[in-house]
């Protein structure tokens, strides 16, 4: 089976979305994610440019040989741009085998490890009030596991705190927004949201926080170590993992669950956290991390140190990816749990797809492929336009991690 066609398709519908889809000779198609929020264009630029023109005539069926070409063969390797193109071909060619095969993509990867995704959705609000009743909602929605964010005392806008409930978009201006941090308001209020949790709702419910990589280690340690009576699921970014010996300082002052990893884009990323046992989950993601090849190789190689998934699962990856990794999740033994932050309607209508929820988890359909398809004719109703993420500011004007 011949690749005859590849194309990119770029669309916002709420939100940009970059998606390639691969044609072949015998009629099937299929199609990857290689958004990049804020660097979409990027991505699009590398695939057109340097990708489709080696796809062109080669063999469908061979995904491992195309993805070592794309990676061993730029001689540049790594990086978020080059892996999030190598992720969309990839995801694409998956997609078709598995069509070919007439199977959904799970079956694939090895069959069901588990009926269904367990996923986790988010809960916020500007008071600790606000955010409590939020989570009292997405309880009554049968979610089993809630991310929870407050807004912070004398902080105009925290991280994760948004005016849409269901539909968070951080990426807000045509260039980008300033927020302001501060630490020591943060560490004083946070654990005072989950006492509060914990109060309302007892312990059955999983409860994450993510810090989004704004501590210091030995600031996140104390941050761990207050959380400890709360039992949350995990604490997400703790630090920024470019330093990841960092983590080794938190582990030993606390034993709140970590997890990171949303920005990695290899094994080599995950490398020694995994290995070193300095992480409970890794959150690496199809689109970002070099697609279902290389996302597997990260899980099973995680499962030999008895670390688990936690797929990054926010807006700014379609339901493209979603899909896929749903698939992914399925199939693996050492699934921890799924971010599923639901996309807009108009988002569902252009990437029409045939996972479900219910009763705190997402089910796969049994269409072959990965079961997310794209309505061209709508996308092209919904043109690009130019978003970037915000900016962090210390209260004294230093720039720090959003």
């Amino acid at each position: 089976m011949k690749i005859t066609n590849a194309k990119v398709i770029v669309t916002c519908p709420g939100r940009n979305f970059v998606t390639l889809k691969i044609e072949t000779d015998q009629g099937l198609y299929g199609i990857g994610d290689a958004t990049l929020n804020g660097r979409e264009l990027a991505v699009v630029a590398y695939l057109q440019e340097h990708v489709v023109p080696c796809l062109i005539g080669r063999d469908a069926g061979q995904i491992e040989d195309i993805w070592q070409f794309l990676y061993r063969g730029a001689y540049w390797r790594r990086g978020p741009v080059t892996m999030s193109a190598i992720a969309a071909v990839d995801t694409a060619l998956w997609d078709i085998k598995a069509k070919a095969a007439g199977m959904p993509l799970y079956q694939l990867l090895g069959g069901r490890s588990r009926s269904g995704v367990m996923v986790y959705g988010h809960a916020n609000g500007t008071t600790i009030e606000e955010t409590t009743s939020e989570v009292a909602k997405y309880i009554d929605l049968g979610y089993k596991a809630i991310r929870a964010q407050t807004g912070v005392p004398g902080l105009d806008t925290v991280y994760g705190v948004s005016k849409d409930k269901m539909y968070y978009e951080p990426a807000d201006a045509d260039l980008p927004s300033k927020a302001v941090w501060s630490t020591p308001k943060y560490l004083d209020h946070a654990p005072k949201l989950f006492e509060t949790l914990r109060e309302t709702f007892g312990y059955e419910p999983h409860f994450l926080h993510d810090v989004h990589h704004r501590l210091t280690p030995i600031e996140a340690a104390r941050l761990g170590k207050s959380l400890e009576p709360y039992r949350l699921f995990w604490m997400e970014d703790a630090v920024p993992a470019e330093n990841q010996d960092n983590f080794r300082l938190i582990r030993q002052h606390t034993t709140t669950p970590l997890a990171v990893g949303e920005v990695f884009n290899t094994i080599w990323d995950c490398k020694d956290l995994i290995e070193n046992q300095l992480i409970d989950y890794i959150r690496t993601t199809i689109v970002h991390a070099g697609g279902v090849t290389h996302l597997k190789r990260i899980f099973d190689f995680a499962s030999l140190y008895n670390v688990r998934s936690g797929c990054h699962g926010a807006t700014d990856l379609s339901p493209v990816c979603m899909g896929a990794s749903l698939h992914l999740g399925l199939a693996i033994p050492n699934f921890g749990v799924q971010e599923y932050m639901r996309h807009t309607d108009e988002t569902d209508a252009v990437f029409p797809s045939d996972y479900t929820f219910a009763d705190g988890y997402l089910y796969p359909g049994e269409t072959p492929g990965h079961g997310v398809d794209i309505d061209e004719e709508l996308a092209a109703k919904y043109p690009y336009k130019r978003a970037y993420l915000p900016v962090n500011r210390l209260e004294d004007g230093t720039l720090w991690n959003w």
